[in-house]
């Protein structure tokens, strides 16, 4: 063959060669491209819009356990964390169903360091073939609020029974010294102190349940409290007169306040019967009042016990006492003092403590105004 022709041919075959191999580096770059595309799982259409307008906590996870899709109370709630998701229970969940397609519902503890903890139910099913999604609700509060109705249920229970075995171990004393005259007048005063403390545990905790069926104040109005005073000071005036205390009343008068009237008066004498019964002998209780931008300050000042510092921060629970001797012979019932709580938190004021032992207590309860004293005037006046 002539080596011209030879050589033309070569290059045309090596011209088509090459041709071949762009043409095949395009088309594998293409697929390359194209099949990560293809391949990848899509969330359904919708999903995403109803995600985006549930309250609760919504997770769509794919097959590589990547997050695709979460709504904003799942990352308020520290579900996810870049595209994965930070608990471990809840993605092995999530692993189950997608491996068996049944859906599941589980409790979980999600605790992270410097993070308080969060009880949460989730509820995960498939959503698709290669899809999961996960629905996350936060039951924090309804745990919180089931142990402090177990808590307070056992505490009342306890409560109850040293009263009532109180009076049966003392009607049994008084039958056998029935021929002691002066041994069953002295039981029988004992038993009258332990129904009357009865009486008053039994009272404050219907006082109670009728302040959280209350919540919040349906229909608040003016109330004076110049008669709230005056009634709650008369209520405990004869404890006060028994150990020669002397309860004065001052500060600036006819005042309103805006809420419930038995609330505040529930509150206002819970304060000054605590006053009288921790305060010693010929001391002085002082209830006074003060206006403060916009709301009330009523205040009620001892010269009792005292509390110690370290257990101010818990003299609002419900049954907690610092002395729990003193109250046995106090009659308190370790109520008085959640009730002024409930009270001010509904009114939506609050309830303020000074303390030092040996020196006596202020406690503040502090209500929003109602302007409207000058009626209260015009009403007085003939």
């Amino acid at each position: 063959m002539d080596p011209t022709l030879q050589a033309a041919l070569a290059a045309v075959i090596g011209a088509i060669v090459a041709g071949g191999a762009v043409l095949a580096w395009h088309i594998s770059d293409r697929q390359q491209r194209t099949i990560p595309e293809y391949a990848q799982p899509v969330v359904p259409d919708g999903v995403g819009t109803v995600l985006s307008v549930l309250r609760s906590s919504a997770v769509v996870v794919d097959d590589s356990d990547e997050v695709l899709k979460a709504s904003a109370p799942a990352y308020a709630l520290g579900l996810v964390r870049g595209s994965k998701l930070v608990s471990a229970e809840l993605a092995d969940v999530v692993r189950k169903v997608r491996r068996d397609g049944q859906i599941r519902e589980t409790e979980l503890l999600m605790a992270r360091p410097g993070v308080p903890s969060r009880y949460v139910t989730a509820r995960v099913a498939p959503l698709g073939s290669r899809l999961v999604l996960a629905l996350v609700e936060d039951r924090t509060r309804e745990k919180r609020v089931e142990e402090v109705r177990r808590d307070f249920v056992a505490n009342v229970s306890h409560e109850l029974k040293t009263p009532v075995g109180a009076i049966r171990l003392l009607s049994d004393a008084m039958q056998d010294a029935a021929d002691d005259p002066e041994a069953v007048r002295r039981f029988a005063d004992r038993m009258f102190t332990e129904s009357e403390r009865l009486g008053k545990l039994v009272q404050q905790i219907i006082e109670l349940s009728r302040l959280q069926a209350d919540d919040p104040l349906d229909a608040p109005v003016a109330v004076h409290l110049d008669d709230v005073i005056s009634t709650a000071v008369d209520t405990s005036r004869m404890d006060a007169e028994t150990k020669n205390i002397q309860v004065m009343v001052g500060g600036t008068s006819d005042l309103q306040v805006f809420g419930n009237e038995q609330q505040v008066l529930a509150a206002v004498s819970n304060l000054v019967s605590n006053a009288v019964s921790y305060s010693e002998n010929d001391s002085t209780v002082l209830v006074t009042t003060r206006v403060d931008e916009g709301s009330v300050d009523i205040s009620v000042v001892d010269q009792g016990i005292g509390i110690p510092a370290d257990e101010l921060d818990r003299i609002f629970e419900r049954f907690y006492r610092v002395d729990p001797a003193r109250h046995r012979s106090t009659g308190g019932t370790g109520l008085g003092l959640s009730i002024v709580k409930h009270v001010a938190a509904t009114h939506g004021g609050e309830v303020r403590v000074w303390s030092a032992e040996g020196q006596g207590s202020t406690f503040t309860l502090t209500l929003p105004q109602h302007f409207g004293a000058e009626r209260k005037t015009q009403e007085d006046s003939p």
